[in-house]
């Protein structure tokens, strides 16, 4: 701050009469562009560069350039993880030495003193995280420039301007945010899928739906439908497998070597896994209807999206692809799943005939079923049981299994 209220006598020869700072003056650029596909980074980073640069003082340049290709509502530490061939490809004429989170990282031991910016934004869209960079430069000395803010006038004065401008961005965040969310929900009760087809499905084009030949940022992708896989037999599978969890109550492990026992009956990649199993069991698309937001896909741990709710789940109103179950099936498969999961239970006639088998290096499997038998394949033996399994049934079918071997 200048005071205007000096001393009455000229004492700017004394030693002391001006703090010296020791340190030379070294400012570092750092920018940020949210995608290299919808913005071009090639222009709008050296364009950022050429503001920054007006807050310079006369004859300085930039000791380092930290810039990220990367959306500002991401923490610092998820920032410029792509690799460097990614950064190379785009050609941008203006040098790299790091990331958001390098600069943090580094910035004290490469002495800089100033860390300036076109905006605050280019930091990060979110506040606390704009906040919290700050913090830990000027922790370290360092002090933070914004191209667009004033120059001159009271601290006060500039603080309001950086503040307005960053509860401004997190408000820009927070629209798209909702609008993001708005066009997600649409699409699914429109019927269209998000991400990987699950297991007994493949996607194709809706050649019904509206889409323009081209949006803002050049050619929009189609919109896609479920559709039955072209190999039949992941219809069949997928249902077995839910059929295992709903009515016969079996486990992961169990289920698993059921399938694996049939590789021809029940074709998979590479081979059935836990989290395969469980995953389609719990996957509601299998119902018919197209279903969003069943994960929190923007907190959590990196790699680790944790389930919502099924009360935030977003449903499209009628069945929009061919169901593996019916919503009913679906459901039961659910609570048995929460009932293996609170702890053992007691078991079911089957579980007891299944658990006799296993000892023998068998398996059991459902080969067909009517309203009141179903057929099963035991080893090399076929077995009509009824529905449901008397208790003295059971125990004579794990007698006899014992006398056939």
């Amino acid at each position: 701050m200048v005071t205007h209220f000096g001393p009455p006598i000229d004492l700017s020869d004394l030693p002391n009469f001006k703090q010296a700072d020791t340190r030379p003056r070294r400012p570092v650029f750092v920018g940020r562009v949210s995608t290299k596909d919808n913005q071009n980074p090639a222009s709008s980073i050296p364009r950022q560069v050429v503001l920054a640069s007006e807050r310079l003082e006369a004859g300085e340049e930039f000791v380092a350039y930290f810039w990220d290709v990367e959306s500002g509502m991401l923490p610092p530490e998820l920032r410029g993880l792509g690799p460097r061939e990614m950064y190379d490809a785009l050609a941008v004429p203006t040098p790299r030495d790091g990331g958001l989170q390098d600069l943090v990282d580094r910035a004290e031991q490469l002495g800089v003193t100033h860390v300036l910016a076109e905006r605050s934004d280019r930091v990060a869209r979110a506040m606390l995280t704009s906040l919290t960079v700050e913090h830990e430069l000027e922790r370290a000395g360092i002090e933070v420039v914004y191209a667009n803010e004033p120059t001159g006038g009271t601290e006060s004065g500039r603080l309001r301007t950086r503040r307005y401008s960053q509860v401004d961005a997190e408000i820009y965040r927070a629209t798209l945010m909702e609008m993001s969310m708005g066009g997600q929900i649409q699409h699914a009760i429109n019927g269209w899928n998000h991400g990987y087809p699950p297991y007994p499905y493949t996607t194709l084009i809706d050649e019904d739906a509206p889409v323009r030949e081209k949006g803002r940022f050049g050619v929009l992708r189609p919109k896609k439908k479920l559709a039955p896989h072209p190999d039949a037999r992941r219809f069949e599978a997928a249902r077995e497998l839910c059929r295992l969890r709903w009515e016969e109550h079996l486990k992961s492990a169990d289920i698993i070597a059921i399938l694996s026992s049939e590789p021809d009956r029940y074709p998979i990649e590479g081979r059935w896994t836990h989290s395969r199993v469980e995953g389609l069991i719990a996957n509601p698309k299998l119902t018919g209807y197209q279903v969003y937001n069943r994960r929190a896909n923007r907190t959590g741990r990196p790699g680790h999206s944790p389930l919502n709710p099924v009360s935030k789940w977003v449903w499209s109103p009628a069945i929009v692809h061919e169901p593996v179950v019916s919503m009913q099936e679906w459901k039961q498969a659910q609570e048995v799943t929460a009932g293996l999961r609170t702890g053992p239970e007691a078991g079911g006639p089957l579980l007891r005939i299944r658990a006799a088998a296993r000892q023998l290096g068998l398996t059991v499997t459902a080969v067909s079923s009517s309203g009141t038998h179903t057929l099963y394949r035991i080893g090399g033996r076929k077995v009509a049981l009824p529905t449901p399994i008397p208790d003295t049934v059971v125990q004579q079918i794990i007698d006899d299994l014992g006398t056939a071997l």
